[in-house]
């Protein structure tokens, strides 16, 4: 695990964009594709703006997933998918076939997630039940309770331990979501979180340096992985025990 302790949001954007874009390079180099998994949320947006001008990735051979969305509408303001359209895959003019997106406006919300889980292994290998294919990424966020995707703390599929993506119900904010799952998010190749905010710093200090509770601080679950960076700016680091060794 790597902790990159930054400025502001701004660096932390900068940053983080710089390393996303290294990461595509490096898979396209290896692999011929790069399989990103996106995070939603309001943080990532600085950092898809910058994406979305870096001419630097070769966008044809991006193939676009998402870690959650809830269930509303592709149009609606409240939708992850929406988010990254309009700030990433618009300014670029992404091909919709790379575009892969959690149709999770449907009442079923366990059969679309079954349904996205075939769709991921379409493009990236295994079969559901089996295995998780490798993403090249997983970009993730962290919210004040500890929660990532939509993995939030006491909630059922924390403890799931076959498929990858999930029905989750959130019974804190009244509603259900579709979420990646740890067999999944364990197995990508990198994991980026981006944490800012003096908001999350109570999370942080406890996702990075608390007792282990991950029932409780569901991003604990990726500390100890190999390939995960965190780029988190001074106010959401501000509770860290450990000194910055860029200070």
């Amino acid at each position: 695990m790597t902790v990159h302790r930054l400025h502001d949001a701004e660096e932390v954007a900068r940053r983080a964009a710089e390393a996303v874009a290294e990461a595509a390079r490096m898979a396209i180099a290896q692999r011929e594709r790069f399989t990103i998994l996106l995070a939603g949320g309001d943080t990532p947006r600085r950092l898809y703006e910058r994406l979305a001008t870096d001419s630097s990735i070769e966008w044809s051979k991006v193939e676009f997933f998402w870690g959650d969305e809830r269930a509303v509408p592709a149009d609606h303001p409240d939708s992850n998918y929406r988010m990254a359209r309009v700030v990433l895959l618009d300014p670029l003019r992404v091909d919709p076939r790379r575009v892969h997106r959690i149709p999770a406006e449907r009442g079923d919300l366990a059969a679309v997630a079954l349904e996205y889980e075939r769709e991921l292994a379409r493009i990236a290998g295994g079969a559901p039940g089996g295995p998780a294919p490798r993403l090249d990424l997983a970009l993730l966020g962290m919210g004040a309770d500890g929660h990532t995707a939509s993995l939030f703390p006491h909630t059922k599929a924390l403890a799931e331990s076959r498929r990858w993506f999930a029905a989750n119900e959130v019974p804190a904010l009244a509603t259900s979501r579709i979420t990646a799952t740890f067999p999944l998010l364990e197995r990508a190749r990198a994991v980026f979180f981006v944490v800012t905010g003096e908001a999350k710093a109570d999370a942080l200090a406890a996702a990075l340096e608390g007792d282990w509770n991950p029932e409780l601080v569901p991003s604990q679950r990726l500390r100890s992985r190999a390939g995960v960076d965190w780029f988190v700016d001074a106010p959401a680091a501000s509770r860290l025990r450990a000194p910055d060794p860029g200070a």
